[in-house]
């Protein structure tokens, strides 16, 4: 039994690309949490989300991208603590990845792609620590820790989250672009 996609109705087809464009959603949610071994570094492991929002936004507009990234940031915030918010830093990654321009400096696309992956894992955490900073200031009512503790902590999360992000970043870009590429091949018109 084949699967003859180009015969079904486009929104059948539209349907099943939001499907599994929402189970790999799904699936970077629940691995998120995960430590698998060789999977952490320092404790850290892989941001897939930020992994996703990236392999997402390359492709489409600043507005996709940031409304993207919004959606996932408010997930994982419900997963976790909503204080700081990965809406904000995930949305404003979003957003940069789709500004960055579309030209290419280096061909291989997955050096590409994992090279805005260490650089948006870089921004993300850094954004992160800026809230851990600000509440800091703002919230007198929580432990304080001093500056120099979240800004030395920041930088060792921030270049372990960049390093395995960027290594695992191939795993999730891959099968997304392909797919969504194949899905856009049946919108194109055949001459």
């Amino acid at each position: 039994m084949t699967l003859d996609i180009l015969r079904w109705h486009p929104y059948a087809r539209q349907t099943l690309n939001w499907a599994v464009t929402a189970f790999s959603v799904l699936v970077c949610l629940l691995i998120l949490p995960t430590r698998l071994p060789g999977m952490e570094l320092l404790s850290v492991g892989p941001n897939w989300l930020l992994i996703w929002v990236v392999a997402w936004s390359v492709k489409r507009t600043a507005f996709q991208g940031a409304l993207a990234g919004l959606l996932l940031g408010m997930l994982q915030d419900a997963m976790t603590s909503p204080e700081p918010s990965h809406a904000l830093s995930l949305a404003i990654v979003g957003f940069l990845t789709a500004r960055l321009q579309k030209q290419r400096y280096v061909q291989e696309e997955f050096i590409s792609i994992a090279l805005i992956v260490f650089g948006m894992a870089v921004v993300a955490e850094t954004i992160t620590a800026l809230q851990f900073t600000w509440i800091g200031f703002t919230q007198s009512h929580l432990p304080n820790r001093t500056l120099a503790e979240i800004w030395t902590y920041h930088q060792r999360i921030a270049l372990s989250s960049a390093i395995l992000s960027s290594l695992w970043a191939p795993a999730i870009y891959y099968p997304l672009n392909r797919w969504w590429e194949w899905m856009q091949s049946f919108e194109q018109p055949s001459n």
